[in-house]
């Protein structure tokens, strides 16, 4: 039998040069397109870290960890608004084990 939904933990970066106000209007985008789509189980803000290694000339980003339950199809739909969302300089959706 197919399963009706998934857990996914989503781990996504902001370019701190957004300023706080855009950090938070884009954490409230992301959690209501995961509410729309599925159940919100947490939202961690991990808050501005330096990163491994520069991504764009940034050495920092803000770092962002949610985790989720929704269909299948939906990592898909959330990474393709990740890539095509200003401000985003990276994202992680991992499925995690039932």
């Amino acid at each position: 039998m197919a399963k009706i939904t998934g857990k996914y933990e989503v781990l996504y970066i902001i370019d701190p040069a957004v300023g706080e106000e855009g950090i938070q209007a884009l954490v409230e985008k992301f959690k209501g397109i995961v509410e729309d789509h599925g159940t919100l189980s947490s939202i961690d803000e991990w808050g501005k870290r330096k990163l491994a290694y520069p991504i764009n000339d940034l050495n920092e980003g803000y770092y962002v960890l949610m985790t989720c339950e929704a269909k299948p199809e939906f990592p898909a739909e959330l990474d393709r608004v990740f890539k095509i969302t200003e401000g985003v300089m990276r994202s992680l959706i991992t499925a995690l084990e039932a």
